[in-house]
């Protein structure tokens, strides 16, 4: 824990010193680095060029081959004559062929096959692009983390400007003789308190702007800071309470036809979860992957059934041949390779008969593939139903903390102001005038946390309904 904590005072100070140098990074620019270096990412995209091999090596089995062989051969001791005599005799014998082959007919193997490796290239992608959300999803979150502590920094910088304010006032009283030694003791206790939780508070910053540093693939998070979003309205269900929670105009939640207060409101799809599910089906990666590799187990049912088949395949070749035998003369090299040259052409059919019930296995495991394929993706839809169902209901707990927050802001801002008059007029001691500060800076800060909370949450629903988080 020391350790952590001498690693932020010290990254506070590296950066610091480098605010000059610092570039405040906005949230597309993030997300933008960190798809652009991201390793899993990386790993995906190899991934796909896989894919796009396999299916190119398909497509091409349905080509014709080109094979050519040489072929050197030495012959001794007693071998069958022409005259049905043996003999001893030494024989060397040179050859050269060029063959190929064309499939004609494999079964539907072929097509079945390019059809399969289509089909995972496209689930490749989409896994790709699943890849990418996640990378886009914990940038946002990192980011947001971020931008929080950024706010409490800027607090907790307004609270120690306070309290040196009422430090000068109550230095003066003092040496007018208005005001006791402890009572300036007092504030001054107080002063130092503020300056503590503000370098505190720039720790955490620091901490949050590190880690999301390590998620963009930074090589060091020297001279990196963040962009504080411009103030905005920001509806709660249509309230136009102000905030400062995010960037551009943010839409009060809503799912496919209702506010987001209410659960039985009817959208296009159902209820709202219901409804931002449907939507979701037919457009997040994670699905569409599951889906298309279904799709692909099927056809691989037809790739095993295929070998129930004959195939046929056409065959056509050149050749020739040299021969020296010792003990008998024979013309040279050149003439003989000329007059044994030879061509063929022809076709072969293979038929099934019985192969010990590999087929027959083959096939049945590639339904059992089907099967378990299937699962998986009843266990994606449900993993999503469940997601969408916890996003919605953390955004309806967002959205009504960030009613609370603002009500207890404003109650704790006036009851602060109320107090802050009556200290200054002496009718309210030290103790009561840091009472009501804490509660307001208390307030104020949970106020910020409900805010980003609430842009996050409404952002993942967002997500879900196909929307970028840009």
């Amino acid at each position: 824990m020391k350790s952590v904590i001498f690693i932020a005072i010290a990254f506070g100070f590296s950066l610091q010193s480098s605010a000059q140098q610092s570039r405040e990074w906005t949230l597309t620019e993030c997300i933008e680095y960190a798809l652009a270096h991201n390793l899993n990412i990386k790993q995906q995209e190899d991934n796909v060029r896989q894919q796009e091999i396999t299916l190119s090596t398909s497509r091409n089995s349905r080509l014709p081959d080109l094979n050519g062989s040489i072929g050197e051969n030495f012959s001794f001791g007693r071998a069958l004559t022409v005259d049905n005599t043996y003999q001893n005799r030494n024989t060397q014998s040179t050859s050269f062929s060029l063959g190929t082959s064309i499939p004609l007919i494999t079964g539907g193997r072929l097509p079945a096959q390019v059809k399969v490796n289509r089909l995972n290239l496209q689930a490749a992608l989409q896994d790709y692009e699943h890849a990418r959300e996640n990378v886009m999803l914990s940038v946002t979150s990192a980011y947001l983390e971020a931008i929080y502590q950024k706010d409490l920094v800027a607090v907790a910088e307004r609270q120690v400007e306070l309290s040196q304010a009422q430090v000068r006032r109550m230095e003066l009283l003092f040496q007018n003789d208005k005001a006791s030694e402890a009572e300036l003791s007092q504030i001054r206790s107080t002063l130092a308190n503020d300056e503590l939780s503000l370098t505190q508070q720039r720790n955490s910053y620091m901490l949050a702007l590190l880690e999301l540093s390590q998620l963009l693939e930074l090589d060091t998070p020297e001279g990196f800071d963040v962009a504080r979003p411009l103030e905005v309205t920001l509806p709660l269900n249509g309230a136009g309470d102000q905030g400062t929670a995010g960037q551009g105009e943010v839409l009060p939640l809503k799912g496919a036809g209702g506010s987001l207060n209410g659960a039985g409101d009817q959208g296009t799809g159902g209820s709202l979860p219901e409804g931002i599910y449907n939507e979701a089906l037919g457009i997040k990666p994670q699905i569409l992957a599951e889906q298309t590799r279904l799709q692909s187990a099927e056809k691989s049912v037809l790739v095993a059934k295929s070998a129930l088949y004959p195939s046929l395949h056409f065959n056509a070749g050149i050749g020739t041949s040299y021969y020296n035998t010792s003990g008998y003369a024979t013309t040279g090299f050149g003439p003989q390779l000329r007059d044994n040259f030879n061509q063929y052409f022809g076709v072969s059919l293979s038929i099934p008969i019985f192969n010990r019930l590999s087929t027959r296995n083959s096939i049945r495991s590639a339904r059992l593939q089907v099967h378990a394929q299937q699962v998986r993706l009843d266990q994606a839809k449900k993993s999503l139903y469940k997601e969408i169902q916890q996003a919605y209901y953390n955004a309806v707990a967002a959205s009504r903390q960030c009613e609370s927050s603002d009500a207890a802001l404003a109650s704790a801002q006036t009851a602060f102001e109320l107090m802050q008059r009556k200290y200054e007029n002496g009718k309210a001691t030290g103790t009561d005038f840091q009472d009501a500060k804490t509660r307001y800076l208390r307030a104020e800060s949970q106020q910020i946390q409900s805010r980003y909370t609430y842009l996050f949450r409404q952002k993942i629903l967002d997500f879900y309904r196909g929307q970028p988080l840009q």
